[in-house]
Formats: C-alpha cells, sequence, structure tokens
C-alpha cells in the first residue's frame, strides 16, 4: 500500500514586536492538532527556526509535545549552522520527551562531501534512542547532500528518514533508488502530495496543511480507494490552497486570523499580504475550511 503521510509545518506566533508568542503558538497547535494528519513538524523554516534562540526553541519543542503528541507524531528540527549547536538542540529535544527529529544540514558556509560526511556520522552518534532525519534544502542552506552521500547516511545508526525541500521529483527518485526501503523520504513540495508517491515519496510535509488540512486528507482518502475523479478535485483544491497561501508564513497568520486563530504575526522580515493577496486567502478559506 502506497504511503502518503501528511506532517504538518507548524507555524510559530510572534507579537507585533517581534517576542515570541507561546500562547499563540499553543492556539497554533492546538488548531493543528485537530487537522486529523499524521504528525507535525516543529521549528522548521514555517516556523522561522533561524530567528529563534535556543532557550525559544526549547519553549516551543515542549509545547509542541505538550499540544501535539497526545495526538500525532511530532518531529522536532534541531538542525543549526554547527554541530556544537545542533548536539545541544538534540539534547534538548530528548528532554521535553521528542523520539523524532530532523537535522538540516549546516549552512551559510559551503560544505564539502568530506565536511557533511563527518557531520551527519556525529549527528548520528549523538541520536541514539531518536529517530533522525536528514533536511535537504539546497536553495536555502547553500549545501546539497548528494545521491551517494544520501545512501550512505541512510546506512547510520539513528537515521531513517528525509525530508527534501524544493528538489525535482527526479531527486526523490534518485534517493529512494539507493536507501533501504524502510528508510522514509518526505517531500516538502505541498503540491506533490500525490504525484511525489510516484517517484518514492512517503508523503509531504506540508505548511498550507496548518491552515487548511481538508483539501489534503480528501486527497489521501480518494487515493486510497483510487477514486481518480475525486482525486482530480482534491488536487485543483490543494493548488487554490497552496496558491492563495503557499510558504508564506504571513499569509498563513493572516488565514489563521479568519478561522478565528490569533497566531500573531512573524518574526523575520516577511512582507505583509496585498489587499488582492488577502482576497485570495479568503477565498481559499471559504472553500477549503
Amino acid at each position: 500500500m502506497t504511503r502518503r503521510d501528511i506532517l504538518t509545518a507548524l507555524p510559530v506566533a510572534f507579537a507585533d514586536d517581534g517576542a515570541l508568542d507561546l500562547e499563540g503558538s499553543r492556539r497554533i497547535a492546538q488548531y493543528v492538532a485537530t487537522s486529523g494528519n499524521e504528525g507535525a513538524f516543529v521549528l522548521g523554516t514555517t516556523g522561522e527556526f533561524v530567528s529563534l534562540s535556543l532557550e525559544e526553541r526549547g519553549e516551543i519543542a515542549r509545547l509542541a509535545m505538550e499540544e501535539l503528541a497526545p495526538h500525532m507524531r511530532v518531529v522536532v528540527h534541531v538542525g543549526a549552522a554547527s554541530l556544537y549547536e545542533v548536539r545541544r538542540l538534540i539534547q534538548q529535544a530528548r528532554d521535553v520527551g521528542a523520539t523524532e527529529v530532523a537535522v538540516l544540514t549546516p549552512y551559510y558556509l559551503p560544505c564539502t562531501d568530506v565536511a557533511l560526511r563527518h557531520f551527519f556520522r556525529e549527528v548520528s552518534a549523538a541520536s541514539d534512542g531518536l529517530q533522525a532525519y536528514v533536511y535537504v534544502y539546497r536553495k536555502r542552506t547553500g549545501n546539497f547532500v548528494s545521491t551517494e552521500l544520501m545512501a550512505e547516511i541512510a546506512q547510520l545508526p539513528n537515521f531513517v528518514g528525509a525530508k527534501v525541500s524544493e528538489e525535482p521529483l527526479e531527486q526523490i527518485a534518485a534517493y529512494r533508488a539507493v536507501v533501504p526501503d524502510s528508510f522514509l523520504i518526505y517531500t516538502g513540495a505541498d503540491r506533490e502530495l500525490l504525484t511525489a508517491a510516484d517517484h518514492g515519496a512517503d508523503g509531504v510535509i506540508s505548511g498550507v496543511s496548518s491552515v487548511l488540512p481538508k483539501p489534503f486528507r480528501a486527497a489521501v482518502a480518494a487515493a486510497e480507494h483510487g477514486d481518480e475523479a475525486v482525486m482530480s478535485a482534491a488536487q485543483a483544491d490543494i493548488d487554490d490552497a497552496v496558491s492563495a497561501i503557499g510558504g508564506d508564513m504571513a499569509r498563513m497568520k493572516a488565514a489563521y486570523k479568519l478561522l478565528g486563530v490569533d497566531g500573531g504575526t512573524t518574526r523575520m522580515a516577511i512582507e505583509p499580504p496585498s489587499a488582492e493577496a488577502l482576497e485570495l486567502i479568503a477565498r481559499a478559506v471559504e472553500r477549503h475550511a
């Protein structure tokens, strides 16, 4: 049976002055807990992790375990620019009860395969008792895990999967060809929930599903029953939701507001939605919430 997991990429709420809004973040988590999705991906790009301190990341990880772990899997992202920071974040995640972690490649400085091999071997050693995912996001980090290196990482203790963002489906297929069948591969492309499965993906890690999960759940249900007409309609709904909201956290917060969830604002330099964008968001919420 083809696996099509949906893991919700969780936004983090901030006050107007940029301060971390824990109660707003809790409201978002409580909303996501009702989505019916298989899991949540916490403190990733959608969570603006690069703008958070170590202590703030710990607070969000603890909150996520409290609100989401009773309902779904929780993958806590512990990536950082240095191995020193990653080790601290892994221990922090372990301390709040996380059992699954994701680790982005180092970023800012370019890394050779030799450096990345050493990095992920050390991450593997630090992850005893946890299930770890390698997080590939070349467009944000400047660093890439080659197919050959992914084959090596997949054999390391504790590594059980990968999240792959903004890479073509052909790269998903290339990874799938060199890793064990049990190694989970998730795409970060919301639109590709259905098509990615044909290239070896086991599901999607989706920011849009944090706001509008229904079209994603409808697509999975239709695929399970082999209903091509319903799958096509669900894909059109997913495309509509993604076009309105995309990977834009400011748009996600605007949609939450329409849904009655005060999710605060963003901390990073993200342009607020225009009047035209707000109209698109409102229509998408009306159609798909």
